[in-house]
């Protein structure tokens, strides 16, 4: 079990704000979600709050690590809590729901490159792309 939001931000150093909170309190329940869902969400738990202070927020808790941004290509960037393990993502070229995936073999990083040419390699992030269960079963009433 992780810690909660407030310890979270204490261990890294960080004010507790109410944005803060709101934030990492939404991601933790919603994970893959995009900016403007975390504002719409963080803004039914606390009123008022500008979009460029959520992105100020995600932005503060992403240097610090507590969280992680993704940005699958061709979709909106998306945010989590879970952050340092390695996973990678499946993500459905319909509609973007993004999914985690544990590594499948090995410890971090899960591939090694044929040549690091000289790099010193720390993580290997994978997308796996495909359609997920619900587009798949609305292209096939479709057909």
């Amino acid at each position: 079990m992780s810690p909660e939001p407030r310890e979270l931000l204490k261990q890294a150093g960080m004010r507790i704000t109410a944005p803060r909170l709101a934030v990492l309190e939404w991601l933790s329940t919603h994970p893959h979600t995009t900016a403007e869902q975390v504002a719409d969400g963080v803004r039914a738990r606390l009123g008022t709050v500008s979009t460029q202070a959520v992105y100020d927020v995600l932005n503060a808790c992403t240097r610090s690590d507590l969280v992680r941004r993704i940005e699958p290509a061709g979709h909106p960037a998306r945010y989590e809590t879970r952050t340092g393990d390695n996973h990678h993502h499946l993500v459905c070229r319909s509609c973007g729901r993004t999914e985690d995936v544990d590594c499948v073999v090995g410890a971090a990083p899960c591939l090694e490159p044929s040549d690091t040419l000289g790099f010193t390699i720390d993580e290997a992030e994978v997308v796996f792309w495909g359609h997920c269960p619900a587009c798949l079963e609305a292209a096939e009433s479709e057909a």
